[in-house]
């Protein structure tokens, strides 16, 4: 008599479209504040998020973090870093600081997202590493010294996306540009792992 092969429960990994507005991803759930056609998960990303600690996978939020005032952004990204599992993944796109896509929404709040705000989301960027004799960058924002202060820990990597007529350029006029011209990049576009 031949044994019947079991079938293995196989869950699909939670992937979330963050202010997906009516952005429809394949594979992610849409997730939006306003009840916008195929949106799935109404949220308000200022509050605690509806989903567990470690039950998310991946994390799309395109133009979304530039709608948070300074502290409100710390919130949401200890939310991200609270609901990704370890390992998971969240791609962040948003203005750049010196282009004019970060001012002309009246709903963008101050202050314009730099890139070095990136470099917070690291806790040994912030506290700092004895063992590795790294003194501390930014110990009085996390959240062991502030309340509401941060409370993650991701490898960021960033990148851009550039006006086309900059993007004829070579890669070191590029750097350049981005560095001392205005409108020269559109977006700063960041990886984030939870570590």
């Amino acid at each position: 008599m031949k044994k019947k092969k079991q079938e293995e429960k196989i869950e699909t990994p939670l992937r979330l479209n963050l202010g997906c507005g009516k952005v429809k991803m394949e594979g992610f759930v849409s997730v939006d504040c306003i009840s916008f056609p195929g949106v799935e998960v109404v949220a308000d990303l200022m509050d605690t998020w509806p989903w567990k600690d470690n039950s998310v996978t991946e994390v799309h939020a395109s133009h979304v973090v530039e709608h948070f005032d300074a502290m409100q952004r710390v919130h949401f990204i200890n939310e991200l870093y609270r609901v990704l599992i370890p390992g998971g993944k969240a791609t962040i796109i948003c203005p750049h600081w010196a282009s004019c896509r970060a001012y002309g929404d009246p709903t963008h709040k101050w202050p314009p997202v730099s890139e070095f705000w990136f470099y917070y989301l690291s806790k040994e960027w912030r506290l700092g590493n004895e063992d590795k004799n790294l003194p501390g960058n930014a110990p009085h924002t996390d959240a062991t010294y502030l309340k509401g202060g941060f409370n993650c820990d991701f490898e960021a990597t960033w990148g851009y996306s550039l006006h086309p007529m900059v993007q004829l350029r070579s890669q070191e006029a590029q750097q350049f540009m981005v560095q001392f011209y205005k409108e020269s990049a559109a977006d700063v576009m960041a990886t984030l792992i939870k570590k």
